[in-house]
């Protein structure tokens, strides 16, 4: 009822917004008169913040068409490697053959797409060979391809590492850090030759006990059952996931937005400003962030559910309990992979030592390769986006890589 609910709404408002939209594409034109271009302006910005207010529901694009390499301009196309029902392995293709390193980025599977991840994914392709796991929206993958838990889930990244093969360099950013430190760890127990090379973890949940933010107490103060009442809807009968059970993605943006629901406001406030003053630039660095913020992904239930209990509420991994369709994760077993963790000072979603507890729990990979840092004065998104990321983070995650 919820997700049928929303959609009702949305189809309500849909003649509105695309109203809207129009009008403000008229009124950026200039209008006669004294005041005319203020006039059409402040019209304009209004009849944008309108137009904006809905959410989609499609994956954006990455918008990585070339790159600069050596001052030279180099072709970027998009190749899917491997595919399942629900992901890619998909690889950023240079139009010239390079010897770089091969770099798996590991995106969340949460309420946005992995298009997310693009500027993480911009500031590597010099450097690196880059692939991604380009995650699908569930609300668009059919019943009869079956469930999607969190032990699927690992058999997905664990089959994209092998398929890349040896020499392989991991990143895994926010939500697949806990997943990620288990798969590597089973892979290293079953003696497989595609043992990453390297694993750089960045601002995820390894151990939620650490420093508990907002959102870990949101897990921990409701049983399950909680979760799967109030969370959880079912597909309306228009999608190809039509009746599967998923974890939409408009209550998962509703929740990030709530948390820091002043600064959002404060945004659009901003935006509207921009628009009137024809700040171009700053308006539209706003208008991109929330073309990425507002496309929302619908996590899998069984996936949504396993994750809260086994990461969040229970803390399989940290305590050694974590299973993979009956085998144990043994952390410790890890010795061939070099690992780097990164955190932001200032994250309220992921905060300081969630992450770092991964150096601990894996006490048999060496001393020298091992390191941890902590970004100042960054929060969640300018761990893996931003001027700090590409400037003073990224440069760590590329020296860390070539020596490993």
């Amino acid at each position: 009822m919820l997700y049928n609910a929303y959609q009702a709404r949305q189809d309500f408002l849909a003649p509105l917004r695309i109203y809207a939209d129009l009008t403000a594409s008229v009124l950026r034109e200039p209008m006669a008169g004294p005041w005319g271009n203020l006039f059409a302006r402040t019209m304009g910005a209004a009849a944008e913040l309108v137009a904006r207010s809905g959410l989609t529901h499609d994956r954006p694009s990455y918008d990585i068409s070339d790159i600069e390499l050596a001052g030279n301009v180099v072709q970027i196309s998009e190749e899917p490697a491997l595919q399942t029902p629900f992901g890619t392995l998909l690889h950023f293709r240079k139009s010239i053959s390079l010897n770089q390193k091969r770099v798996l980025l590991v995106a969340p599977l949460a309420g946005h797409f992995a298009t997310l991840l693009r500027d993480t994914v911009r500031t590597l392709l010099p450097d690196h060979d880059v692939f991604i796991t380009d995650w699908k929206n569930a609300r668009d993958v059919p019943r009869q391809d079956g469930a999607f838990g969190l032990d699927d889930y690992i058999e997905h990244v664990m089959r994209f590492i092998e398929y890349l093969g040896p020499d392989t360099h991991v990143i895994g950013v926010c939500q697949p850090c806990n997943a990620l430190l288990a798969t590597v760890a089973l892979m290293a127990q079953n003696d497989s030759p595609a043992q990453p090379r390297s694993l750089t973890l960045m601002a995820g949940p390894v151990d939620t006990r650490i420093n508990p933010t907002v959102v870990n107490y949101l897990a921990t103060d409701h049983p399950l059952e909680w979760f799967e009442k109030n969370l959880i809807s079912t597909v309306p009968a228009r999608y190809k996931g039509a009746h599967r059970r998923v974890y939409p993605g408009f209550l998962q943006v509703s929740g990030f937005m709530s948390m820091n629901l002043p600064r959002h406001i404060r945004a659009h406030l901003d935006l509207f400003e921009h628009v009137i003053h024809a700040r171009d630039d700053k308006a539209a660095a706003t208008r991109n962030f929330y073309d990425e913020y507002f496309a929302v992904f619908d996590m899998p239930a069984e996936f949504y559910l396993e994750t809260v209990a086994r990461v969040f509420q229970d803390h399989h991994l940290a305590r050694g309990l974590f299973k993979w369709r009956g085998q144990k994760a043994d952390l410790k077993v890890i010795k061939n992979t070099a690992l780097l963790t990164i955190e932001g000072e200032n994250d309220d979603i992921c905060a300081p030592g969630q992450t770092e507890a991964a150096l601990a729990l894996t006490p048999n990979i060496a001393a020298n390769r091992k390191q941890h840092h902590l970004q100042k004065s960054v929060g969640h998104y300018g761990v893996f986006a931003g001027h700090r990321w590409q400037n003073e983070i990224y440069p760590i995650v590329r020296d860390f890589i070539a020596k490993a």
